[in-house]
C-alpha cells in the first residue's frame, strides 16, 4: 500500500457505508453516487461497502447475495463509476486472494474474528483489513486477531502494522439484544494500537427477534450511539444504508435510510472534531 494514503486514518474521521449485500446495479449506483457526493464532507473519506455473500444468515432460506464472482464484478463497476474504494466481507481463506483483486479493503465478520487461517490469508493479500470484534469478546481479546492479520502481512513481506482496523459492533446482552460499552473504544485502541471503528448498524441489531426468526433492529438508536461512540474515541464509522430499508434483502431494520444519512454525518463530523479538539 506504499504511495497511497491510508484508508484507516487515526487523525481524520472516515466512513464505511453502503448496502448490506450486493444488489442490482441501479441500487448500487444510486447509493454509491450519493456517497461519492457525501465524501467531500467526510475528512477521512468514504469506503463503499457491500457483501457478495451473507454467509451467517439466521435461516437457511434467507437471501445471501450473488456470490463471489458476480458480487466482485458489481463492486468493480461501482469503483469504476465513482472512484470510491470498495470493501467486502470474506468468510473463507480461499476467498481472500480473489476478493483482493477487486476490493480495496477486506472485512472479517464478527463471528469469524478468531478464525486463524482466514485472518492470516486476509493479511497476506497486503490489502487493508477491518476485523469486527466478536459479540462475546472483550476488547483485549482482539489483540490476537490483529496479530494474526499481521502474521499474514509478514509472510507476504508487507508492512505488518499498517492497514488494520478493528470494529466495535456491540456485545450480547441476554438473548436477542446487544449493548455498546463506551469504554471499549479507548480499550480497543490501547490494546491493538489500530484505528477503531463503530458499527452503528449491527450494534442496534436484535438477532433472531425479527419476523420469522430473522434479525430485527432499532434504527432510531443509531444516531445517539454513533455520537456517543465518537465522543468516546471512535476513529471511524460503519453505517449500512439503503434508499428503502423496509424492502432491503438483508438487515433492513437496522439500516439508516439513505435520505437520513447526510444529516447524521454532518453532526458526526462536528462531534468528532469537538471531541478531538
Amino acid at each position: 500500500m506504499a504511495g497511497r494514503p491510508t484508508l484507516f486514518p487515526h487523525d481524520r474521521l472516515f466512513l464505511i457505508a453502503g448496502p448490506c449485500v450486493v444488489e442490482g446495479d441501479d441500487l448500487m449506483f444510486r447509493v454509491a453516487d450519493h456517497l461519492a457526493r457525501l465524501a467531500e464532507r467526510v475528512p477521512g473519506g468514504i469506503i463503499f461497502k457491500a457483501s457478495f455473500d451473507k454467509a451467517n444468515r439466521s435461516n437457511p432460506g434467507a437471501h445471501r447475495g450473488p456470490g463471489l464472482d458476480e458480487g466482485l464484478a458489481a463492486l468493480d463497476r461501482v469503483r469504476a463509476r465513482t472512484g470510491l474504494p470498495v470493501l467486502t466481507d470474506v468468510h473463507l481463506p480461499d476467498q481472500c486472494a480473489a476478493a483482493a483483486q477487486v476490493a480495496d479493503v477486506l472485512q472479517i465478520p464478527a463471528f469469524l474474528c478468531r478464525q486463524t487461517d482466514l485472518l492470516v490469508a486476509a493479511g497476506a493479500t497486503g490489502k487493508p483489513v477491518n476485523v469486527k470484534k466478536g459479540q462475546w469478546l472483550q476488547p483485549e481479546g482482539m489483540i490476537g486477531a490483529v496479530n494474526k492479520v499481521a502474521e499474514g502481512r509478514t509472510t507476504a513481506t508487507h508492512d505488518s502494522k499498517s492497514g488494520i482496523a478493528v470494529t466495535e459492533r456491540g456485545t450480547f446482552f441476554g438473548y436477542g439484544d446487544l449493548v455498546v460499552d463506551m469504554r471499549n473504544f479507548p480499550r480497543l485502541k490501547a490494546a491493538t494500537n489500530c484505528p477503531v471503528v463503530f458499527d452503528g448498524t449491527h450494534s442496534v441489531q436484535q438477532p433472531g427477534k425479527g419476523e420469522g426468526g430473522s434479525s430485527g433492529g432499532v434504527r432510531e438508536m443509531i444516531p445517539p450511539l454513533t455520537f456517543a461512540a465518537l465522543a468516546a474515541g471512535a476513529d471511524g464509522l460503519f453505517l449500512e444504508t439503503h434508499p428503502d430499508p423496509a424492502h432491503a434483502p438483508s438487515d433492513g431494520p437496522n439500516m439508516i435510510p439513505l435520505d437520513k444519512l447526510d444529516d447524521l454525518i454532518k453532526r458526526a463530523v462536528e462531534i468528532w472534531s469537538a471531541a478531538r479538539n
